[in-house]
């Protein structure tokens, strides 16, 4: 007798349905206090308003001299010499100049500064080639940044120009969201590690890595569950031990339709599976799960499907759980360069490397778009977004991509 289920449980969901029903399970996680000065990556989980104007005095805006502009282009007396760092207690009295650096502060009395490119100082006598207006060249008062502004809000990821700006106004600790950890557990008696002999017809285990790589780079701390046979007792196991110490759980492989596919029977023992089939190519059996509060996800065990499900819904499940206020990857409207054959039934998601090309955004194929050759990723910056149909689009249509990169060169 044939033990094969041959209809699945679970209705068939849409790539918008599976976004909705992740989403509505997703919160940013607790908050955490950090070392402001190396929170590069990191999702700010407070509003942040400068404790001072920027800059708090007047200052040169280049190398020149500080002047009064009523003096006209009459000659001055160069007095003394300003540095960034020097703010004696110098007044400019008419006739007077004094050579200033960039970013040093304004003596009182002078109020506009000329370029040293546009003077001419012989034995102290200093010469203008133009007359001035009061504030030329000089950075004012609260000019950057103004006392009190908001400067960086809840769900902004800390970019390097941010850690320096956290530096320029003295903030060395700030809140953030916890980043979540991750748990990857790859599921198959034909898997073996990558360094392990590989028997004639077993897979070395490169989904297991490639998510964690992904889950890494996508902010997250993982944890590896190793490799699980295919035995429900030893993968319940090996999924109670990943959601014990993870916020989230992902599981390679083992959620078809085989006798030997019990992903998706162990996740609806242990908690809720939200749906267990989505219209989208390739990784159709991709199932989502809450156990006790943790999200669970079974993506399929070939490469290609793994990877995809994962930037498509489990991407950005994890930015939205560390606070991030747009998620999502970059959504960019593209020309293709070749022909385009969508399927029947399903949305689909090619791999593509997006460049700049007569003054458009276009899209090559990387290559056969089997689920099994990883080389398809291999250089892509961006998923296109297929709709199914019948209808061949011709080179030159334009359909969107998902930017999971720089753009191409």
């Amino acid at each position: 007798m044939d033990a094969m289920r041959r209809e699945s449980p679970y209705p068939m969901v849409s790539v918008d349905e599976a976004h909705r029903l992740i989403m509505a399970h997703v919160a940013p996680l607790a908050i955490e206090e950090v070392d402001a000065l190396s929170a590069e990556g990191r999702v700010l989980a407070e509003q942040l308003h400068s404790p001072e104007a920027m800059p708090d005095v007047p200052k040169s805006a280049m190398d020149g001299y500080a002047l009064r502009a009523a003096d006209g282009v009459a000659e001055r007396r160069v007095v003394a010499e300003l540095t960034a760092g020097n703010a004696p207690g110098l007044v400019i009295g008419p006739g007077e100049a004094a050579r200033i650096m960039t970013g040093a502060p304004m003596p009182a009395g002078a109020d506009a500064m000329i370029p040293v490119e546009q003077t001419e100082e012989q034995s102290g006598v200093l010469r203008i080639a133009r007359a001035l207006s009061p504030g030329d060249f000089v950075h004012t008062v609260g000019q950057d940044i103004a006392d009190g502004a908001l400067v960086l809000s809840p769900g902004a990821v800390l970019a390097a120009a941010d850690v320096g700006l956290l530096a320029t106004l003295g903030f060395t600790r700030v809140r953030v969201y916890r980043r979540p950890r991750v748990a990857v557990l790859a599921t198959g008696d034909e898997i073996v590690e990558p360094a392990a002999p590989r028997p004639a017809g077993a897979v070395r285990d490169s989904n297991r890595y490639a998510l964690l790589a992904a889950a890494r780079e996508a902010g997250c701390e993982v944890i590896s569950l190793g490799i699980a046979r295919d035995d429900r007792a030893t993968q319940r196991e090996a999924m109670l031990r990943g959601l014990d110490q993870a916020d989230v759980l992902i599981t390679s492989g083992g959620v078809s339709m085989g006798t030997r596919d019990l992903i998706k029977p162990i996740l609806a023992e242990l908690g809720s599976v939200h749906f267990g089939r989505i219209a989208f190519k390739p990784g159709k059996p991709t199932t989502f799960a809450t156990v006790g509060g943790r999200l669970a996800f079974g993506v399929p065990g070939f490469p290609v499907s793994s990877l995809v499900s994962f930037e498509v819904f489990v991407r950005p499940a994890l930015r939205a759980l560390q606070g991030d206020a747009t998620p999502q990857r970059p959504r960019v409207r593209v020309a293709i360069a070749a022909p385009v054959q969508p399927a029947p039934d399903r949305q689909e998601y090619q791999r593509v490397t997006v460049r700049w090309a007569g003054g458009r955004l276009v899209a090559s194929s990387t290559g056969g778009q089997g689920s099994s050759r990883l080389l398809s990723l291999h250089g892509a910056n961006g998923l296109l977004i297929v709709p199914p149909g019948e209808a061949l689009h011709p080179a030159g249509a334009e359909l969107d991509v998902l930017l999971t990169g720089p753009l191409a060169q």
